[in-house]
């Protein structure tokens, strides 16, 4: 994901049938972003990471060369996994991406990513390789607090730039055998000779698992809950999810949750993190109560009943 600017590199060899253009507007943080996506089916399932579409209130999907473009909504995703599982409104006929068997994998195999780098749009651009590490594991965070360990990773040495994420890597038959998801720095990265993608098998796995509306603990299937806060670092050496902002009129602001309070337990799970705030409200889906748990500024404890309402996803 990332703020719109200029691809860097030039299209290549490999068809970019169903590699789509991901624009989103993110309305609460007054910006946009773009990524890359993979059309599954030609009814218009597409495979993008979640950091890609996280926090978005709106979502474009571009058909590079066809003037074509879509709506899209989110049927669920896993923050953990970094996946999530788009549906483009009204689609049909779409080419899919042809998949490979990520298993098959091994060090030293050619590889080409290929993705929408820069955000311009248009012709994909691609960056060529090898596969230098499997089953790697890097640490993540997207710049605003939200964190996560990467597990099981393919690591390769292209050049991968701000938009490739979502975007296929393909070995040297053209089958796609991963998802294009980070470079050394985690999501908010520059171009580097080290990147990383997620083993298409996973990915695939996790997709079927949203599309059959299988929620577990890490993967959230449906609407995304909000109640309406901004958190930070645990404030006053107390810890758990210290509030920053409150959205006026937000559902958190009708329970009267104020900046300055710290958010300690959800449904009595403690809290200690913003992470382990997000990964325990995505228990929940849109319209469901929670308990908030919380301390004040003057050690005040106290409990409070918030009724969430359909947000962005996390």
């Amino acid at each position: 994901m990332l703020a719109l600017g200029l691809a860097q590199r030039s299209p290549g060899a490999v068809s970019s049938a169903g590699v789509v253009d991901v624009t989103t507007n993110l309305a609460y943080e007054n910006g946009a972003a773009a990524g890359t996506g993979m059309v599954l089916s030609s009814s218009g399932l597409v495979l993008t990471n979640n950091h890609v579409i996280r926090g978005a209130t709106s979502i474009r999907v571009d058909v590079p060369g066809t003037g074509r473009n879509y709506v899209a909504s989110v049927l669920g995703y896993s923050v953990t996994a970094d996946v999530a599982l788009l549906r483009l409104r009204g689609a049909s006929g779409l080419h899919a991406v042809r998949l490979g068997n990520s298993s098959r994998l091994k060090v030293g195999a050619r590889v080409i990513a290929l993705g929408n780098a820069g955000g311009a749009g248009g012709a994909p651009a691609t960056s060529s390789g090898k596969v230098t590490g499997l089953n790697r594991s890097i640490d993540v965070s997207d710049g605003v607090g939200l964190t996560a360990r990467l597990t099981g990773l393919i690591r390769v040495d292209a050049t991968l730039e701000p938009g490739d994420s979502g975007g296929p890597l393909f070995d040297a038959a053209g089958r796609v055998i991963g998802m294009d998801t980070a470079a050394s720095v985690g999501f908010n990265f520059v171009s580097t000779h080290e990147g990383y993608a997620i083993p298409i098998n996973r990915a695939v796995s996790l997709a079927k698992q949203i599309q059959r509306g299988r929620t577990s603990a890490t993967v959230h299937v449906g609407s995304t809950p909000f109640i309406g806060v901004s958190v930070g670092a645990s404030g006053g050496g107390v810890v758990g999810a210290y509030v920053l902002r409150v959205a006026s009129g937000s559902p958190a602001d009708r329970a009267g949750i104020v900046v300055g309070e710290t958010i300690t337990t959800v449904d009595g799970r403690r809290i200690v993190s913003y992470t382990a705030l997000t990964l325990a409200l995505l228990r929940h889906h849109a319209g469901e109560t929670v308990t908030l748990g919380w301390v004040d500024e003057s050690g005040n404890t106290g409990k409070t009943r918030v009724k969430t309402v359909a947000g962005p996803p996390q």
